[in-house]
């Protein structure tokens, strides 16, 4: 299987401190795309083996591991101008070899993940697997991408599965959240919305003896996407694809997820099997956001169908 993951990288020592991105220490985004990175090739790269005894030969060989669900990987990271951690990965061991870079020129670094589009649909016709990908996201699941593949086997290419992003408790005992709040994402907040599906709220399907339930994602944010080449080569043709007039939530937000809504019914497996299919997102910021206010503000901007207006892309 091939795969194609696409990763929009911004640092701006400068910034607002908003975001991690924003940051005047460089570290923790250093770690964190570090961490990002190790995990897709620990999980998904073509170096796993064991150690196979050859009694006629009286010593111990290594031979290749996990055969049925490796995946051959390519990795582009996508950035803007100097704003980059890149050069200072080599300080943690990352060799260049495992990632290619694209540059992008734009007035809002926000809409980064366009340039990642791009790269997408300049690939189409050599990858079995299309995906995007945030810099501060963790995937150690070697079945991944075998699960999205049996889910549309059994359920369509009409329909598309996001995973559950999770953020482990960083202080006390570990504990798993899944921080994506179920919010409604039809509601008042989002009357404009493309996401407005109201049909085949819950299906279900059986995974290893046991059922499975996917339910219309409330909120299909996740952070990421993962299309198989059917799916991704569907929405390149439609009008709304790389279409800057639109927006969800925020530029970010907007990259991640706006294209699904438009293009798919989106789903996410249900809270009671929400392991069936997840990511981590690095750190508990989000947690910690939520324990706050929880209300949380991330959700009080308004879907807005005004135009982002970036520069050229290139």
């Amino acid at each position: 299987m091939r795969v194609l993951l696409t990763i929009p990288h911004y640092f701006n020592p400068q910034g607002s401190n908003a975001h991690g991105s924003l940051q005047t220490n460089p570290q923790p985004r250093i770690e964190g795309l570090t961490a990002c990175l190790r995990s897709l090739y620990e999980t998904f790269g073509t170096g796993q083996s064991y150690y196979a005894h050859d009694a006629e030969q009286s010593r111990v060989e290594r031979q290749p591991a996990n055969c049925y669900s490796r995946v051959e990987l390519d990795v582009v990271i996508c950035t803007t101008a100097d704003f980059h951690l890149l050069d200072q990965l080599d300080q943690l061991r990352v060799p260049s070899a495992l990632f290619r870079r694209e540059s992008f020129s734009l007035e809002d670094p926000k809409w980064l993940g366009l340039g990642c589009h791009l790269v997408l649909k300049r690939q189409l016709g050599f990858y079995d697997y299309y995906g995007y990908f945030e810099d501060d996201l963790i995937l150690r699941d070697g079945y991944f991408f075998q699960k999205l593949n049996w889910f549309n086997q059994h359920l369509g290419d009409e329909v598309v599965l996001q995973s559950n992003r999770f953020e482990v408790t960083q202080q006390g005992v570990p504990e798993k959240v899944y921080v994506d709040a179920d919010f409604e994402s039809i509601s008042p907040l989002f009357a404009d919305c493309p996401h407005d599906f109201s049909d085949k709220q819950r299906l279900s399907a059986q995974f290893l003896g046991q059922p499975l339930h996917f339910n219309r994602a409330r909120n299909p944010h996740s952070g990421c996407f993962f299309l198989n080449a059917r799916q991704m080569d569907y929405w390149t043709q439609q009008p709304h694809f790389m279409n800057f007039s639109r927006r969800f939530i925020s530029g970010l937000e907007t990259c991640a997820t706006l294209g699904l809504m438009e293009t798919f019914p989106v789903y996410k497996p249900a809270f009671e099997n929400a392991n069936f299919l997840e990511i981590q997102h690095r750190g508990d910021t989000l947690i910690q956001k939520w324990q706050e206010d929880n209300r949380f503000r991330y959700f009080s901007r308004r879907y807005s169908p005004r135009p982002p207006n970036p520069k050229s892309l290139g």
